[in-house]
């Protein structure tokens, strides 16, 4: 059979296909504001006093940078993106970005709000994940207290047990509605606990097939080998492991706490070491993917060509829905609607929320693509293009 041949990230017409020329235009402006750490750092600021002093910039902060990463302040709004991508090929996952809660009650309200994606993704195959955050459903005190495996006291053995509940009825309605659902990485000193939940609910739920999927940020060093041990962990559980594979998203935090408290950074040395983790993940998963399915986080050219030339050779179907790419709204449009064209299983995240409640999250995609200048370079050099394509 002949080779089919590379799959390019070239073509600027697949990859602003969605966009009309107004929006590029803007997605311009805003990634080279973005570019600017002093403009991110006031900008950031000044957009969270005015919000908390009810002063009337919301409609601003939503017609730019809230356009350009999120799909809507609610599920319902988000379904002209859903629309939009799907349009294209590719899939949303409803990601409810609402983090920093304390109360209960606003836990339990956040709880009932990601089984509100699951019943949304339900039969709809533009909808193929749902996602959440356990620090959106449990405060950070509980989860670093499980994970450095301190004794709890009843009080916090209590807390820990409606943590464990609200993960369990998520994960249950994704089993029940026959929806995956990603559990995300967070920080190194919380994430025990966050691997413990994961690995309990795919115990209960994945004996069929993957539904609950760990996340594992291969920028820490050990995770390689955390991937080696679930999948054994999982074939003598008789049960299917599901894993999204992501870079990292807390490098600067972790590197700093590491050196403020003394302890071995649990970062890997180099972007080199990352991306041969991450590249030896994605060849270790394909090789056994009877057992593992996997999703592709990725802002990455050459991993995400690895996937496909990984997926080629082990006579993988394009359209095998056990391995999915996946990658930010707003972000590395080259890499999605290119790898969609070409018949892959391709998803955006589409976080959405109250605008005054996801501006934590807006602050931190902005820090964190503030300090991928690589990434915003790239983004930049193709809207650009783009730009130039279209009025040759």
């Amino acid at each position: 059979m002949e080779a089919s041949p590379k799959i390019s990230f070239d073509n600027l017409e697949n990859a602003f296909a969605s966009k009309t020329s107004g929006e590029i235009e803007q997605a311009y402006w805003l990634f080279k504001a973005i570019g600017n750490p002093t403009l991110v750092k006031t900008g950031s600021s000044v957009a969270e006093w005015a919000l908390r002093n009810h002063l009337p910039v919301k409609g601003m902060i939503k017609g730019t940078i809230f356009k350009q990463f999120c799909g809507g302040e609610n599920i319902k709004e988000c379904t002209l993106t859903i629309n939009k991508l799907a349009k294209y090929g590719v899939g949303s996952i409803l990601d409810y970005s609402v983090e920093g809660k304390e109360e209960e009650k606003d836990l339990d309200s956040a709880c009932e709000e990601i089984i509100l994606t699951v019943k949304r993704a339900k039969g709809d195959n533009n909808i193929p994940f749902s996602v959440f955050k356990v620090t959106g459903i449990a405060r950070h005190y509980i989860l670093e207290k499980v994970s450095a495996g301190e004794t709890l006291s009843d009080v916090d053995k209590a807390e820990f047990d409606r943590v464990s509940r609200r993960v369990q009825r998520i994960c249950e309605e994704g089993h029940q509605q026959n929806v995956r659902v990603f559990i995300d990485a967070e920080e190194s000193w919380i994430q025990n606990a966050i691997d413990d939940l994961a690995t309990k609910n795919m115990e209960r739920y994945n004996k069929e097939r993957a539904i609950i999927y760990n996340t594992l940020q291969m920028y820490r060093h050990d995770r390689l080998s955390v991937l080696k041990v679930s999948y054994e962990k999982a074939s003598q559980g008789n049960y299917f492991l599901g894993l999204k594979l992501v870079r990292g998203a807390y490098m600067e935090k972790e590197r700093e706490r590491a050196a403020e408290l003394g302890y071995a950074s649990p970062i890997q040395p180099d972007k080199e070491s990352t991306d041969r983790d991450y590249n030896e993940a994605l060849r270790f998963c394909v090789e056994h993917v009877e057992k593992i399915a996997i999703c592709a986080g990725t802002h990455n050219e050459e991993s995400s060509m690895i996937l496909t030339e990984l997926m080629m050779a082990k006579g993988i179907s394009k359209s095998d829905d056990r391995i999915y790419y996946s990658q930010l709204l707003g972000m590395s449009d080259h890499i999605s609607f290119n790898l969609a064209k070409e018949g892959y299983k391709v998803a955006k995240y589409v976080p959405y929320g109250p605008i005054d409640a996801v501006l934590p999250y807006l602050t931190r995609r902005a820090q964190e693509n503030t300090s991928m200048a690589g990434q915003m370079g790239r983004e930049l050099s193709l809207i650009l293009a783009e730009k130039k394509r279209r009025k040759s």
